[in-house]
């Protein structure tokens, strides 16, 4: 799948961090990790630490698919919201949706700041506010909801918005947990500590085919090695559905650029992660090297050429809307790009097994939410594979 268009930011800032070799002989290890992404290095990473030896592989180079053009907002608030989870999944499976996510922030933040620059991790604000008037009565019944459950947020007016942020809209949500951070980073950091650990990271290694066998699995590779496994975890992002006999994503095209560096050091109230109601969103965050992000303006289709030859236009619509709202900010377009995401039936990630593929896991974050997802089907995966099954895997599986 082609999942972005070239030039996204984060790599182009960080270049090739660390290099890894393609596969050159027959391998055999416990688990083998197919996909080096942020998913893939994060449960990597949780099953080295385990005690499991581990190989992650993968066809592109590392971090080069989707983790390159993610624009890493962590927040709690999932894509679907609360009120209409709770339709969809039921009340405690919903609300213990928005808990993990909450839960995964901070635990991300213990990763990252076991790195270098804590891998761009910046714990920021995260503030929703209502696009139209008519999206007030949605936004207050999802704040009396999350109050109910006893998430920690406020109710911001008209009046606040205008005086604490600059610009106009009839109401919004502010909470204190949010946070951004450079996940193309944070997976180079994840995957060279494991090898110092021991595991083997191969890019430039395609699988051709899985062969799945009563206690194990062989995966073949392009340039003709195998890989001997105990289990399998796939990890491959939007291109997982490959594995899958029962359709789980819908695709999607979504649209980012960064401004250049600026001297302000805050940009708005507290650099706060900004979004709306809107369905496609507007979203905006800032970056460690003092820019600022936009992104969004969806397309419901899966097309790179499609994509890609809307780039220009949709910046263009993205620096408009971001000028209404901050007109005294200089942001003049540094870098612009697009990518692929996927979409669930609910919101929420697949995580766990089918019957189909024995000793094999799916850790598939999908969605606006999918580094902190990512974190939670690496706990989930290695806790049901050193015989601690977590009793919130059945929220994200395949037949909920």
């Amino acid at each position: 799948m082609d999942l972005r268009s070239p030039n996204p930011y984060w790599l182009l800032k960080n270049g090739l961090i660390s290099n890894y070799p393609s596969i050159a002989q027959h391998e055999k290890t416990e688990i083998v990790v197919m996909g080096a992404g942020i998913t893939g290095a994060l449960c990597a990473w949780h099953l080295a630490k385990a005690g499991f030896s581990v190989i992650v592989c993968d066809k592109r180079h590392v971090g080069m698919g989707s983790t390159a053009a993610s624009t890493a907002l962590l927040q709690y608030e999932i894509d679907t919201p609360l009120r209409e989870l709770i339709t969809k999944v039921g009340e405690a499976h919903a609300v213990r949706s928005y808990e993990l996510c909450a839960y995964s922030i901070v635990a991300l933040e213990k990763i990252a700041k076991q790195f270098e620059g804590a891998a761009g991790f910046t714990y920021r604000p995260s503030l929703q506010y209502a696009s139209f008037k008519k999206d007030v009565p949605d936004l207050e019944e999802e704040f009396k909801l999350r109050k109910q459950h006893g998430f920690k947020l406020s109710w911001w007016d008209a009046q606040k918005v205008k005086d604490t942020l600059g610009f106009e809209a009839p109401a919004a949500l502010y909470s204190q947990l949010g946070a951004e951070v450079d996940a193309y980073r944070l997976t180079h950091h994840l995957l060279q500590s494991i090898q110092r650990k021991g595991a083997k990271v191969f890019d430039n290694t395609a699988i051709t085919q899985i062969n799945h066998q009563k206690r194990s699995v062989e995966l073949q590779t392009e340039q003709g090695f195998t890989i001997k496994a105990k289990q399998l975890v796939i990890a491959c992002g939007y291109e997982s559905q490959n594995y899958i006999p029962q359709k789980v994503e819908t695709l999607h095209s979504t649209y980012a650029m960064v401004s250049e560096p600026m001297p302000e050091q805050d940009f708005w109230y507290r650099n706060c992660l900004i979004w709306e109601t809107a369905d496609p969103y507007l979203y905006l965050r800032t970056t460690t090297d003092k820019r600022v992000l936009i992104g969004g303006l969806d397309d419901d289709f899966y097309s790179p050429e499609k994509r890609d030859a809307k780039i220009s236009a949709k910046s263009k619509q993205l620096l408009t809307s971001f000028q209404k709202k901050f007109p005294d900010i200089p942001f003049r377009i540094d870098f612009q790009w697009a990518g692929t995401f996927a979409s669930t039936k609910d919101g929420l990630p697949y995580i766990g097994t089918i019957s189909q593929r024995p000793n094999t896991w799916f850790a598939l974050g999908f969605g606006g939410n999918g580094i902190t997802f990512s974190l939670l089907a690496a706990e989930q995966i290695t806790a049901a594979l050193t015989g601690n099954s977590d009793p919130d895997m059945k929220i994200f599986s395949f037949n909920r």
